[in-house]
């Protein structure tokens, strides 16, 4: 009863309270505890700052002004205000009349004194294929434009009067617009408005992505198959043997990329190594030297050798700390060679498998150089086709849409992994 009554009188005294207790220096000790929990929160954001804006700079900014410019292109309506205005108050089914003519006079004279037709014409061009001429052509003639406008323009090109090029028009009237995600995906709109497929000589795109898939599943698949089995020989040997075969592994890191790709241009092309070797061997004729460079096969060979070692290291991660135990054990049980790998052993590996499988076949989707040099016209990705947008027909917003659907895909790809296996079950190594 005496305990009782002393832990009664401590609950009810407020001195000795939780919430009245105090630090050597008499402040309340949640305050001092809330202080030094935040002064705890600054430091670790403090340390994490650099990382962040290294994150903030090199990876979110670019992919963010990315999707931006894949949607976002004002050099038309910047250029042509008088005809943005006009189609601003006028609704689509309005059929160009005088005023809207005159609006494109007056823009014409302006593109004549800024020098910006051919701005202005490549946006269309964009939509409408051979339409930057017009406008360069108009341009220079639109001094000499008087009223009616309909009649002198028409006179200029009878191309002004075609339904499509006003609905083009119309369309790049506005800064942010989807035309660039429809050509990405080998769709453009009608005089109509309609949503319809390009003509076939020009689906390119579609094609291109589904050629990029194909070659980066194979070359997932392939680099699985052969990086199985090494990885395997890596996690069974002892650990001194297996660290010196590691070197080998990890010795494509220490060449260049480029090394590595042009020396297969070496080994592949019809007068290289390899053929060099079958015609002196007698295996192949002279004349029936096989071409491996310069098309699909030579880009499969190419990438599968680079890419090898992305997956054996996440396959090595995983198989090393595999108990050989379990596989005596089923074995000391019936089981036979392949029973015992296939329901003990393979099970086991399913992490790095898919962590190697993910992160080759991300990997090969975005690749650039190796196709480019040793790809050809049919080993090409859709990467390279995404930077001649860039470098060479300078239709930056292409390409962004292009680069954007290829993100799109990866997130998806990385959705399904987590649905199906978890991302909590990631192991890289």
């Amino acid at each position: 009863m005496n305990d009782a009554a002393a832990n009664a009188a401590k609950a009810a005294s407020p001195e000795m309270s939780d919430d009245h207790l105090t630090t050597a220096d008499g402040r309340p000790l949640k305050v001092a505890l809330a202080e030094a929990q935040a002064k705890a929160r600054r430091r670790a954001f403090l340390l994490v700052l650099p990382l962040l804006a290294f994150i903030l700079v090199s990876f979110v900014f670019p992919i963010t002004q990315l999707l931006y410019r894949s949607v976002y292109n004002p050099a038309f309506s910047d250029n042509m205000p008088a005809l943005v205005q006009w189609f601003s108050e006028n609704s689509d089914s309005t059929e160009p009349g005088e005023d809207a003519f005159a609006a494109l006079a007056s823009d014409l004279k302006s593109l004549r004194e800024n020098k910006t037709a051919g701005i202005v014409g490549t946006r269309v061009n964009y939509d409408l294929p051979g339409s930057r001429s017009l406008f360069t052509k108009s341009a220079r003639k639109a001094s000499k434009l008087e009223p009616p406008y309909r009649e002198a323009i028409l006179d200029i090109d009878e191309d002004w009067a075609d339904p499509l090029l006003w609905r083009v028009m119309r369309t790049a009237s506005s800064p942010i617009t989807g035309s660039f995600y429809l050509a990405a995906l080998d769709r453009t709109r009608d005089a109509e408005g309609n949503i319809q497929p390009v003509a076939e000589e020009r689906q390119v795109y579609i094609k291109l992505f589904k050629r990029t898939l194909f070659l980066s599943a194979l070359i997932t698949l392939t680099t699985l198959i052969l990086g199985f089995p090494v990885a395997h020989l890596l996690a069974t040997l002892p650990l001194r043997q297996s660290n010196l075969l590691m070197i080998f592994v990890l010795l494509p890191f220490w060449t260049s990329l480029l090394v590595r790709t042009t020396s297969w241009i070496v080994l592949l092309q019809s007068q290289g190594v390899i053929n060099n070797v079958m015609v002196a061997t007698g295996v192949l004729d002279d004349e029936s030297r096989i071409q491996m460079i310069y098309n699909q096969t030579g880009t499969i060979i190419a990438m599968t050798h680079i890419l090898l070692p992305f997956m054996i290291l996440p396959l090595y991660s995983v198989m090393r700390p595999i108990d050989p135990s379990y596989v005596r054990a089923a074995r000391s049980l019936g089981a036979s060679s392949w029973t015992a790998f296939r329901r003990i052993y393979l099970p086991q590996t399913v992490p790095g498998v898919a962590a190697g499988a993910l992160l080759v076949f991300i990997l090969a989707v975005g690749y650039y150089i190796t196709p480019a040099l040793v790809g050809g016209s049919n080993g090409q990705l859709i990467s390279n086709l995404i930077a001649f947008h860039m470098q060479k027909s300078l239709n930056w917003s292409l390409a962004a849409a292009l680069a954007a659907l290829l993100l799109g895909g990866v997130l998806i790809l990385y959705w399904l992994y987590d649905r199906l296996i978890g991302i909590d079950n990631l192991k890289l190594g």
